[in-house]
């Protein structure tokens, strides 16, 4: 790769465009079906999924929003019933959030959107080639972490 490659070959326009595409994809599988969430709210329950109870600002770090915009989105998915907070037990400032069951069962019907959408997106690649694309990505994102 050159400095001087057109742009449509520059690695990070193309990791934005591939993320923006991926993103793009995955809200509009939501839609079809029948949910009313954006990718946000999508990342705060998976997280709740694989890594259980968690506070708000570990919630905000993990899918870098500011104290003000996840404490909204919070709002509005304990509205909707899908998680609740309540006192943390050593911290008396702090609250845990947890999935409810129908969080947990709302989260099911999202990992299938999200499954979906990868397949997409990676329909015209074959295994091989597939399972490389993982590789090398998995590189340049260990090459980065390292730096």
């Amino acid at each position: 790769m050159s400095i001087s490659q057109p742009p449509e070959e520059n690695l990070g326009v193309l990791v934005r465009q591939v993320r923006d595409g991926m993103f793009h994809l995955f809200e509009h599988k939501l839609a079809q079906s029948g949910l009313e969430l954006n990718l946000s709210q999508y990342l705060v329950l998976k997280r709740l999924a694989y890594h259980g109870v968690q506070t708000a600002t570990e919630l905000a770090r993990a899918i870098d929003h500011d104290a003000g915009a996840m404490t909204r989105l919070l709002d509005k998915l304990e509205e909707k019933g899908y998680l609740r907070r309540q006192p943390h037990q050593e911290d008396r400032r702090a609250l845990q959030i947890s999935l409810t069951e129908a969080g947990q069962a709302l989260w099911a019907t999202m990992q299938a959107c999200g499954e979906a959408s990868m397949a997409v997106a990676v329909s015209d690649l074959n295994d091989a080639e597939q399972d490389q694309l993982v590789s090398l990505l998995k590189r340049v994102r260990n090459t980065l972490e390292s730096k």
